[in-house]
């Protein structure tokens, strides 16, 4: 089993800036892609940005230009460098990573727990 926990969650000004974290633990073989998504109050879930194990990034056109996701393989953690923040960026978000727990095992999708981010004046 693969546990994400999420921090760096909290309440900043339009235009601040913050870093979330998402730390994987427990029994992990290998780790894939590693993804953020985020899901607003009465929206759905949506897609924010992923990072692949060699480090390629992709990210959706709404946080391009404004948010970085990075990863560190030794602390098997990712980061999201969160800059320009509007009060649309305000939402609960996930870590997403698919993982192997065994070699040659399958790979699985986990959730982190979520973490809160609300921009607000």
């Amino acid at each position: 089993q693969v546990q994400l926990v999420e921090s760096g969650g909290g309440l900043v000004q339009p235009g601040g800036s913050l870093r979330l974290s998402c730390a994987a633990s427990g029994t992990i073989f290998s780790i894939y892609v590693m993804s953020w998504y985020r899901q607003a109050p009465g929206e759905k879930r949506e897609y924010v940005a992923t990072i692949s194990r060699d480090g390629d990034t992709n990210y959706a056109d709404s946080v391009k230009g404004r948010f970085t996701i990075s990863r560190d393989n030794a602390k098997n953690t990712i980061y999201l460098h969160m800059n320009s923040l509007k009060p649309e960026d305000t939402a609960v978000y996930y870590c997403y990573v698919f993982a192997s727990t065994v070699t040659g095992g399958a790979v699985r999708g986990y959730w982190g727990q979520g973490a809160q981010i609300t921009v607000s004046s």
